[in-house]
């Protein structure tokens, strides 16, 4: 019989493979590295605490462009203040939920990647739905002000920004909030 060595059979990794290898000992590295960082705040309660904040900026963040849909002038400034509570919350909820929302599948277990996975099709549903807020309000304001009001398109530019960010956040809000404590 004729066998075909096994050298043959092992096919080039791809572009795509290569890329996955790199990411996945990328996020080890820094999972080594941020692994004992805010151990206080490695709680389930901690990271719940960390969710509802990041939750109610987003709906600051969303009231902000409604407020620049309506032409206040001063409106676009709060966008600061929402940015000084969001990038710390969210760095710090990265680091204490190991960034499970978007880690690569090799580095993680069966049980985490299906979590992964179910936060991560929630995070699309959710995006799906909700930039439909910004899309009919940008459609149905062009249409009723011939696209001349940059107010509407601001505001509009704000929302899908929110909605896409919150959308971003939401796999690892998920895990953050479901994840259990760890164990000691």
């Amino acid at each position: 019989m004729n066998e075909t060595p096994p050298s043959v059979l092992q096919a080039e990794p791809t572009l795509i493979d290569r890329y996955q290898n790199f990411r996945t000992r990328r996020f080890l590295k820094r999972e080594r590295a941020y692994r004992n960082l805010l151990p206080g705040w490695r709680t389930q309660r901690r990271r719940r605490v960390l969710v509802v904040v990041l939750g109610f900026t987003f709906v600051f963040m969303f009231a902000v462009s409604v407020l620049c849909a309506f032409g206040i002038e001063r409106a676009p400034l709060l966008w600061f203040p929402a940015c000084l509570v969001f990038f710390p919350a969210w760095s710090v909820l990265q680091i204490v939920s190991g960034r499970q929302g978007d880690a690569p599948q090799a580095a993680l277990d069966e049980y985490e990647v299906q979590q992964r996975n179910t936060a991560r099709s929630i995070g699309l549903t959710v995006t799906q739905y909700l930039m439909l807020v910004p899309i009919f309000y940008l459609i149905f304001g062009a249409t009723f002000t011939g696209g001349t009001d940059t107010n509407m398109a601001y505001a509009g530019g704000l929302m899908a920004l929110t909605v896409l960010t919150f959308a971003g956040c939401l796999p690892a809000m998920i895990l953050g909030w479901i994840r259990r404590d760890p164990e000691a």
